[in-house]
């Protein structure tokens, strides 16, 4: 588990300034309205002991009350609405009515407020994040698994909905309401003020050592649920094999694992938090303490009236409340501290795969594809590709076969700079696809991948995707080509059939004539197969190869297939050992040769 740093420990302040600038400062105007709201709230909260303090006043006074400018006023109003026999437990008891009337809708107003704002932004913050996720290139996306990376949409954001929404109530709200009642204080007795506030470093200074182990804890706890999370999904969609293998004890010993460590991280997140109460508690039984001593020397001596006391008393104790939520406030934070270091963390890596300066279209006359030198790592350690070089000329079919691992599915990905080459280049009509825009190029290619992907959406939309624009006529002319429409038909609701997650509602083979479908719709010059064939029956293979056999004519066309005799026809084939290029030619002259090309296809015999 990542440990933070003294460094990554005061890290709190820009975080949260960046917070405040990028996503808060936006909704300047409600935030406006919640401050002006949270001033009225903490001017009648600090009213409410100066109300005690004359109604005792008034009490001892008798009938005509005490002479204070702001009882006199009141009762004055109050006079020329109800008459001129107003007594003094009438002027208290309207005060009162008004005071926590203002209170009461100004709270409804501002919480309403509040959690509007902070519902909004927690949604942006998820759209940005999740835009720049979509937007990543796969080596960053890849880094962490679809479920871990989920749940940053959930877990992370919920730290921090807690502390913007705290950061208001609290920090804002209780922070106003405890000056105000700091003010009273100060206007009742300034002296038994400072006598109270002797006791705020005294706790202080654990809360803010306890904060940052929270911090800690928080981090640890954040990471620990991604990588459960992944653990479940991965458990939950390999449900076959674990079944077929009988791997459920060990499932379950690997899960109950995780759970446990979570368990020990949410426990020292609640014993942290669990110290600070009563460091409060005992902080505030301190301030009362030391104050009521002072009342005591202050009643003996003969100074002061009930009234005095007992407004700052009470001034006291309902500053106790927003002074302990401040204290608690702390925790919160760092908790959300830890979720934006990972938002912003991810936020700022930017994709390396994007438009060089001065990009410019694509532009094609006979879509022939050149990999120049080629080199490409993943690690390190480990080169997927060395010194290739391959032409496909414009038109032609090039298959590309070897064992897996040789590195063809890494030498297709880079023609639609899925990746970026770390040597060499790849040309397409002599134009490096790096210094093409990224739309331009990928507009031009169609790929059908052995990793199948389709939406949770209709039959329909999954095959327009190829081409949004296209109308019903061409979706259905191609389904019939990939040998599609007879099984769509089929389907309760035809076209407008939802296909589930990845396409869970249908059968492999299914599948991929779907996305089969969207690639001949799509109609691009250039057409990349990665065993396009490999979940088809037979019948539905030679329906599909007819299709792909016109689909392929006047194209460039590269062809990964494991099954030698899917590229027998091939304008030329490659053979791939450990990411070269080892032999070149057509099917009979690399069987007449037999070398690597001629060992593999006997090999392929004898298995079947």
């Amino acid at each position: 588990m990542a440990k933070l740093s003294a460094r990554d420990a005061a890290e709190g302040w820009p975080l949260l300034r960046r917070l405040w600038r990028e996503e808060v400062a936006r909704h300047n105007g409600k935030l406006a309205l919640i401050l002006l709201l949270v001033l009225i709230i903490a001017g009648t909260t600090s009213l409410y002991p100066v109300l005690i303090k004359l109604a005792f006043d008034s009490f001892a006074s008798g009938p005509q009350g005490t002479s204070d400018p702001l009882f006199n006023l009141a009762r004055r109003w109050l006079g020329a609405i109800a008459g001129p026999n107003v007594g003094p437990i009438h002027v208290i008891a309207a005060m009162v009515v008004i005071v926590t009337s203002i209170k009461g809708f100004s709270l409804l107003g501002q919480i309403v407020l509040t959690n509007s704002v902070v519902s909004r932004i927690e949604a942006e913050m998820q759209t940005r994040l999740y835009n720049h996720l979509v937007d990543a290139d796969l080596a960053q996306s890849h880094r962490e698994s679809p479920a871990a990376l989920t749940q940053r949409f959930t877990t992370d954001f919920l730290y921090v909905r807690e502390a913007l929404t705290r950061l208001v109530n609290v920090a804002v709200r209780d922070g106003v309401t405890g000056i105000g009642l700091f003010g009273a204080m100060l206007w009742i007795d300034w002296q038994l003020t400072l006598v109270a506030i002797v006791v705020v470093p005294i706790v202080a200074v654990p809360i803010v050592a306890i904060g940052k182990k929270l911090r800690r804890v928080a981090t640890s706890q954040q990471e620990q649920a991604g990588l459960t999370a992944a653990l479940i999904t991965e458990s939950l969609q390999g449900a076959r094999i674990a079944k077929t293998d009988q791997l459920e004890p060990y499932l379950k010993s690997r899960a109950r694992a995780a759970f446990d460590m979570i368990r020990k991280l949410r426990m020292k997140a609640i014993n942290a938090r669990g110290r600070i109460e009563p460091l409060l508690e005992v902080g505030g039984g301190m301030a009362v303490a030391a104050v009521l001593f002072a009342i005591g020397i202050r009643v003996n001596s003969g100074g002061g009236t009930i009234g005095d006391f007992t407004g700052y008393v009470t001034a006291l104790l309902l500053a106790a409340q927003p002074l302990r939520s401040i204290g608690n406030l702390n925790a919160i934070i760092q908790e959300a501290l830890a979720a934006l270091r990972r938002f912003y963390g991810t936020l700022d890596e930017a994709p390396a795969i994007v438009d060089r300066p001065g990009a410019k279209p694509l532009a094609l006359t006979k879509a022939a594809i050149r990999f120049q030198d080629v080199a490409f790592r993943y690690r390190d350690d480990h080169a997927a590709l060395a010194g290739l070089t391959l032409d496909a000329a414009h038109g032609t079919i090039t298959a590309l076969v070897g064992r897996s691992g040789s590195g063809k599915s890494t030498l297709l990905a880079l023609v639609p700079r899925l990746y970026d080459v770390t040597g060499g280049a790849v040309l397409i009509d002599g134009q490096d696809v790096r210094d093409v825009t990224l739309s331009s190029l990928r507009d031009k290619i169609a790929v059908v991948s052995q990793d199948i992907m389709l939406f949770d959406d209709t039959i329909r939309a999954n095959i327009a995707f190829g081409r949004p624009s296209a109308s019903e006529a061409d979706i259905v002319a191609a389904a019939r080509s990939a040998a599609a429409h007879g099984f769509i038909m089929g389907l309760p609701d035809g076209y407008d059939t939802r296909v589930g997650d990845r396409g869970s509602r249908l059968s492999g083979g299914e599948r991929q004539r779907v996305a089969l479908a969207r690639a001949i719709l799509k109609d691009a010059p250039i057409l990349l197969l990665d065993e396009a064939t490999s979940a088809l029956d037979a019948e539905s293979e030679r329906h599909v190869q007819d299709a792909l056999a016109k689909l392929m004519k006047g194209r460039t066309t590269l062809v990964i297939a494991h099954r030698l005799s899917t590229v027998r026809e091939a304008d030329q084939i490659a053979v791939m050992e450990q990411g070269r290029i080892v032999e070149r030619g057509g099917h009979d002259e690399l069987i007449a040769r037999d070398g690597a090309y001629a060992r593999l296809h006997r090999l392929q015999a004898l298995e079947a």
